[in-house]
């Protein structure tokens, strides 16, 4: 009798585990879409800010570098944000009210790249487990990916 108790304790015990686990892996691919999102939506910023630069000090390159920042498709998206950092870096010298704004949204662009790193360094580790590859928990989510560019913040 001992023994059956045992068995359905076990099993309870690894079912409240998996169950867990799986929420975990919900969880943070959860927490890296909203990272990449908050990610884009500062570079949205960013490309807004360069293009009002651009305007100021009469740069057309820089303002075409935003544009091409902002329309790129997501796997031509870190080629284009290094091409307007490169240009961002070049063109820092302008107006104040101009660059500070700018300077601002460069610092949040880097601190949520970091973020969106930390967040998908985790889910990756998370998916490397031996239990969440022989249950396949991680099966419903795409496999997220660290997005590696230059750092954006200027002086």
């Amino acid at each position: 009798m001992w023994w059956v108790i045992t068995v359905v304790a076990v099993v309870v015990l690894v079912a409240t585990y998996l169950t867990w686990l799986a929420a975990r892996v919900d969880r943070l691919h959860a927490r890296a879409v909203a990272a990449y999102a908050t990610l884009d939506a500062h570079l949205v910023r960013r490309a807004v800010a360069a293009v009002a630069l651009a305007e100021a000090a009469q740069l057309p390159t820089l303002m075409y570098a935003a544009r091409i920042a902002v329309d790129a498709q997501p796997e031509d998206r870190e080629v284009a944000e290094n091409d307007l950092t490169r240009h961002l870096r070049e063109a820092a010298a302008g107006p104040e009210d101009v660059v500070g704004p700018l300077v601002q949204v460069s610092r949040r662009v880097a601190l949520a790249r970091q973020v969106h790193n930390d967040v998908v360094r985790d889910a990756l580790a998370v998916r490397r487990r031996t239990l969440v590859r022989l249950f396949r928990l991680a099966r419903k989510h795409p496999r997220p990916a660290y997005f590696d560019v230059d750092d954006p913040s200027l002086p």
